[in-house]
């Protein structure tokens, strides 16, 4: 046990050590609280007396939230070391997070944003102080776990740091390798003699490292055998790397170098936040210095994705999700155009639904009148646009499993272990992603499917209503009475428009025929997504397959971490190591058949069976649309007719009223035409049938609001038929 004044710790609650001090965790001699000591060393006390005591006054300046506390001072009883107490971190480093082999390829977009914030706003502070940290790496990036389970990050070990304002240099070298900026590097590592000094922007190459490797969970630069072993390619890929490229990597000894300027495939990144990330990687990975962003513009780039709202969008045509960044204060017009780079789809040919309603985004507003959404709530996005589903584009998790050696070595099969648990949680995520996509595509395309068939069953409601108006007058003869057609011009005009109306009519059949066959189409597709929505609950047996072999390797993985730290195994030990390798095997033999065989192959599947569901509505929804563009015209053209026929009544009434003779006509038929003063009687009663239909018509305006005005239809519905071909292809009547 060692103690000081007020607190008290024992050396095995070892914490973490380095060349100049060890921390370890105490506690409050009175009150219990948990707390970190930092011990100095004897090594520390050789360096000149205000190097020592930097720290010190580095911590009493600082006072944030991002930053670990300092509680007090002290020395310890027997030898005088002197004791920094600090706040504890219960939840250790951001690198114990990034080890954790269910993180091997990165951390998730949410978790990675909250150590984006934490670390920004930390520096942000450092930099309001004055303060340059110089050995920013994830085991100085503390992590605990807040009151309602969020994760918070905070900057530690302040033992390089020192005050150093913008525009001032240093020449001494602090710092881990693989984090060092190349300057730095070439001096402290490959020990060349250079007298260049360094400015505040070395922290800023070890923040791109440090995120870099948060969001893959592996550094930006290794050479062949690693940074450890191959030091002067390792400088060689920092120095040499072309501008705009944020990794470098050389994959065979003596081979080339290969760039990359974007993140992995296995990222777990959105592709919204990665076309955000990426340019200010690029920009304060940068050797030059008039190249590379300086703090201000680094916390601008940073700050502004930070403040940006997420707006979870899952595009059906393409069975592709999409996290698209947007400031509550843009439009949506600015919205539609980020969709249109994600997506491809125009804004104009954009349209959306949310919770199974249609959801209509007028340009002109702010972004803040979308809905909130969430991964499993997404907008979704349906175009006309024919494209080939695509769906998630991943790389398989068996490619990246390394072997185990035959022979027994601890710590080779605990790092390949480590590797193939980690494979093994990227395709449980891989699974889980497949399974919500397959969920997205049925309940949006459900959803698509119930606003055509309700688009449908409107239609079919307006022209069954006109066509009951229609039947209820068929059969009359009181404009001929057996006696033929009367010998008028008037007469022959209002059979021509009379000989309109009959077509436009049909039309109307033709189209309420047409309505129905989609109907009992669409019906027939309702029935196969709701079936095939029942069954995808099933498939999560897939899923509860790989989190069982999942547990069980994980605890043959705890197995191999504790015997790793021993010298050696017994002949027993060793028996059970090696049956322990073989059932780790075929345990993520079994894990990775059962990704391949029943969630990837059902997701491809899936995927084929999509775009022919999406074509079918897509041709539906075309077809429905030709229908509506008919009636439109149909009803255009009925209303002009119907008020040509209209004039045609009012004429011969005022003749009547006159008392004038309507002028003879020739003959037109075999048949004598009829007393022109009961011809006219028969017009003004027809007039007045038209006109108590034209009322009753009125109390169905709610059925045909959606289909244009029809408040004249009632006009013409008193008149006989003739049969005629209605092209709704086209929307032309023939």
């Amino acid at each position: 046990m060692q103690s000081t004044t007020n607190y008290l710790w024992h050396t095995d609650d070892l914490l973490g050590q380095g060349a100049t001090a060890s921390v370890y965790k105490a506690r409050n001699k009175k009150s219990g609280e948990v707390v970190a000591v930092k011990v100095f060393n004897s090594a520390s006390y050789r360096r000149p007396p205000e190097v020592q005591v930097r720290e010190f006054e580095v911590l009493r300046k600082l006072d944030h939230q991002n930053v670990v506390k300092l509680f007090a001072v002290e020395e310890t009883g027997g030898s005088r070391q002197k004791v920094i107490v600090m706040e504890y971190c219960s939840s250790g480093s951001l690198l114990s997070v990034l080890e954790d082999p269910e993180n091997t390829f990165g951390l998730p977009e949410d978790e990675f944003l909250v150590v984006l914030r934490c670390v920004v706003a930390g520096m942000n502070h450092l930099r309001e102080n004055g303060i340059v940290h110089r050995d920013i790496k994830p085991g100085n990036i503390m992590r605990l776990v807040g009151e309602e389970g969020q994760s918070i990050y905070k900057l530690s070990d302040f033992g390089a740091a020192r005050k150093l304002d913008d525009e001032e240099k240093f020449v001494s070298v602090y710092g881990t390798e693989e984090y060092l900026h190349p300057d730095m590097y070439e001096r402290a590592v490959l020990r060349k003699p250079q007298q260049k000094a360094f400015g505040v922007t070395v922290d800023l190459w070890s923040i791109g490292v440090t995120l870099y490797h948060a969001a893959t969970g592996s550094l930006p630069f290794i050479p062949f055998g690693g940074p450890r072993r191959n030091k002067e390619i390792m400088y060689r890929i920092t120095t040499e790397k072309p501008a705009g490229a944020i990794s470098g990597t050389q994959r065979q000894e003596n081979g080339p170098l290969e760039w990359s300027y974007s993140l992995p495939i296995t990222c777990r990144l959105s592709m919204g936040l990665q076309n955000q990330l990426v340019p200010i990687l690029a920009n304060i990975l940068e050797v030059e210095p008039a190249k590379c962003w300086g703090f201000d513009q680094f916390f601008a780039e940073t700050s502004d994705i930070l403040q940006r709202t997420v707006i979870h969008v899952f595009s059906l045509p393409q069975a592709v999700s999409h996290h698209v960044y947007i400031h509550a204060h843009n439009t949506i017009a600015i919205f539609l155009e980020a969709v249109y780079e994600q997506t491809s789809v125009p804004p104009k040919h954009q349209e959306y639904l949310f919770e199974g309603h249609p959801c209509v985004l007028e340009p002109s507003l702010s972004a803040q009148h979308i809905a909130p959404t969430a991964a499993s709530s997404p907008l979704i996005l349906f175009s006309m646009a024919s494209d080939t589903p695509k769906g998630l584009t991943f790389r398989d998790p068996a490619l990246d499993v390394p072997k185990f050696v035959p022979k027994v070595d601890l710590q080779a099969d605990y790092s390949t272990a480590k590797g193939v648990l980690g494979a093994g949680h990227q395709a449980l995520w891989l699974a889980r992603a497949l399974l919500d996509g397959q969920v997205l595509m049925l309940r949006g395309l459900h959803w698509v499917l119930e606003v055509i068939r309700s688009t449908c069953q409107q239609t079919l409601e307006v022209t069954r209503t006109a066509l009951l108006f229609l039947s209820s007058s068929l059969g009359s003869e009181r404009l001929s009475n057996g006696a033929g057609m009367p010998d008028f011009q008037e007469l022959k005009e209002a059979t021509e428009l009379r000989s309109r109306l009959q077509t436009f009519s049909e039309v109307l059949s033709r189209c309420s025929h047409n309505v129905t066959e989609t109907q009992v189409s669409l019906s027939c597709l309702g029935g196969e997504l709701l079936k095939n929505q029942n069954l995808i609950h099933e498939d999560t047996r897939s899923i509860q397959k790989i989190r069982c072999c999942l547990d069980k390797m994980h605890f043959i993985y705890k197995q191999f971490k504790k015997s790793r730290m021993k010298p050696g195994l017994s002949y027993n030990e060793e028996q059970i190591h090696k049956l322990d390798k073989v059932n780790f095997s075929h345990l993520a033999k079994r894990l990775l058949q059962v990704l391949q065989e029943e969630c990837v192959q059902k997701y491809q599947v899936s995927l084929v069976t999509h775009g022919k569901r999406i074509r079918q509505v897509q041709k539906a929804q075309n077809h429905l649309r030709l229908i509506g563009r008919s009636v439109a015209a149909c009803n255009a053209e009925a209303q002009e007719a119907q008020a040509s026929l209209s004039k045609i009544f009012d004429r011969l009434l005022l003749d009547r009223a006159a008392g004038t003779q309507i002028p003879p006509h020739p003959v037109v038929a075999p048949h004598p035409s009829p007393d022109p003063k009961d011809l006219v009687f028969h017009m003004q009663e027809l007039c007045n049938d038209m006109k108590l239909l034209a009322f009753d018509l009125q109390d169905n305006n709610r059925l045909i609001e959606r289909i244009q005005t029809y408040k004249l239809l009632g006009a013409f519905l008193l008149l006989p038929t003739t049969p005629c071909y209605c092209d709704t292809r086209i929307g032309v009547s023939r």
